[in-house]
């Protein structure tokens, strides 16, 4: 049974990257030691581990990544730090409209 890493990668210019793998380590040294100069990682180096999760199923995996992906630098900060309180915070919604037709009751806007 294969594991597949979904992983969060701090570069030297404080950015992250976000990629998956079914070798962590050995994915880790390709972005350190700079295999692919077209990769995001390449000018990032030095590079430190902050994250990773493991999956037994491929297609969470993949959901994961694209799911860390789109999120916000505070939202992967919090992720990386196990802050899961101000991880919840930061997902939750601020569009009036979304709030208000989840919450029709609300009448403030």
């Amino acid at each position: 049974m294969f594991q597949y890493y979904v992983y969060i990668l701090k570069c030297s210019d404080n950015s992250y990257y976000t990629g998956i793998t079914n070798n962590i380590a050995r994915r880790f040294e390709e972005h350190e030691f700079g295999i692919n100069k077209e990769c995001y990682t390449f000018k990032g180096r030095p590079l430190t581990m902050e994250f990773y999760q493991v999956f037994n199923d491929i297609l969470q995996a993949i959901d994961f990544e694209k799911k860390i992906k789109r999120w916000t630098r505070a939202k992967k900060k919090a992720l990386i730090e196990g802050d899961f309180d101000v991880l919840q915070i930061l997902s939750e919604c601020r569009n009036a409209t979304h709030y208000n037709k989840y919450n029709p009751g609300n009448k403030s806007v």
